[in-house]
């Protein structure tokens, strides 16, 4: 959180983690997409040819006052292959909450255990813990036919405790569910 007085603005950080390919990008694209032009910035994507993220990807949204406040929600993506480990922790510094973005189809779980361990390990080395900040569970493609059930995601992740969305992103299902609950609770966890 990054507070800019003489601006009145109150800057907050929501990073969007999760295995490659899982929908991390399209969240935000359809953010993008569907948000009034007056209350989003542009939307910043750096990719490989491959169409994968490369760096990070990034916007901004800005809310209405909060004590006198105008918040403006930095949404960053990961790139999700292990082999930019030490992207994913630089994107991280300084995060107020995650939107862990899980692909259900059944031959990712493995990836998704990968990635929410390093989540996990990620915020300890920073002296968080998924108990300190906002954390919400994402189970995108449920539009597949191999798509685990969330609950079955949540169980297999360890993350019973954690607020779940299913969703099918490419469609705009579910996306905005989890952007008001992550913005709801980072919200919440800065005004108290």
């Amino acid at each position: 959180m990054l507070i800019k007085e003489l601006l009145g603005e109150i800057h907050l950080k929501i990073v969007y983690f999760g295995p490659g390919m899982s929908g991390k990008t399209t969240n935000l694209q359809v953010i993008h997409s569907k948000l009034n032009p007056a209350s989003r910035g542009k939307l910043t994507v750096i990719k490989t040819r491959e169409d994968r993220t490369l760096f990070f990807d990034f916007m901004q949204i800005k809310m209405g006052k909060i004590y006198g406040l105008t918040p403006k929600f930095n949404l960053y993506t990961v790139p999700g292959q292990s082999y930019y480990q030490v992207t994913r922790k630089l994107v991280l510094m300084g995060v107020d909450g995650v939107v862990f973005v899980a692909d259900s189809q059944a031959n990712r779980i493995r990836d998704n255990i990968e990635s929410f361990n390093d989540l996990n390990s990620f915020l300890k080395k920073m002296g968080k813990s998924f108990e300190s900040i906002p954390i919400i569970l994402q189970c995108n493609k449920q539009d597949l036919a191999s798509a685990l059930k969330p609950e079955i995601i949540q169980k297999e992740l360890s993350a019973d405790d954690l607020s779940c969305y299913p969703a099918r992103a490419i469609q705009s299902i579910g996306v905005f569910e989890t952007l008001k609950e992550i913005i709801m609770r980072v919200g919440k966890a800065v005004m108290d």
